[in-house]
């Protein structure tokens, strides 16, 4: 997986993404998972690999001051067709392991099926933390492999052949936030979709 792969199949599945990744078992995971957070007027919130906009209809028509990103500007059509004049959105053509913002920019942070995708996880999850207010959260969605023991065969066998698409099946999220976690409160981790491969993982920057 590298960037320029990635734009690549993003701009081939663009039309199509909102069908797989925005209906069914996953509208409802994202309903679950972005339908309670607690958001306060004024807030500066970011997304971070907005893709198509799936999650925006969780945060327009609210007070906020949202910024979106993405690698892919395809993507970033889609998203913005979701948004029509909406003025408090900006949206940005930028990689989720190098977010051009100053250090504790945003209240709160949306990492959505981004962490699984990216070629290199933890500068992304870096960046994640450091665009952070202090006493702000990240909210993450995605998939991951579960806990330190060996990934069951099947998907060891399909997790190159999902990389080509676009997709790590295999990353593990406890690796990811275990250099973070002197900065980070865990305040949810449960399950979200398909058994515990898709999660739900709420952070408070300290």
């Amino acid at each position: 997986m590298n960037n320029r792969w990635n734009k690549l199949i993003y701009r081939a599945g663009a039309p199509f993404y909102d069908v797989l990744f925005n209906a069914g078992p996953f509208a409802r995971a994202r309903k679950k998972v972005f339908t309670d957070l607690a958001l306060e007027p004024g807030q500066r919130v970011l997304l971070v690999g907005v893709g198509t906009g799936a999650d925006l209809r969780f945060f327009c028509g609210k007070t906020l001051e949202i910024t979106a990103v993405d690698l892919s500007p395809a993507m970033l059509a889609q998203a913005k067709s979701k948004a029509g004049e909406n003025e408090h959105i900006r949206f940005l053509e930028m990689d989720a392991q190098d977010l051009r913002f100053a250090d504790q920019s945003f209240d709160l942070v949306i990492a959505s099926l981004i962490l699984s995708v990216v070629p290199d996880e933890h500068k992304c999850m870096s960046e994640l933390v450091r665009v952070t207010k202090e006493r702000g959260s990240i909210v993450i969605f995605d998939k991951f492999k579960g806990g330190e023991g060996k990934m069951p065969l099947i998907m060891r066998m399909l997790r190159p052949l999902v990389a080509v698409l676009g997709t790590d099946i295999g990353r593990n999220y406890q690796a990811i936030l275990k250099p973070h976690l002197e900065r980070l409160n865990i305040r949810e981790d449960s399950p979200a979709m398909f058994g515990d491969m898709y999660r739900k993982i709420v952070l408070e920057r300290k």
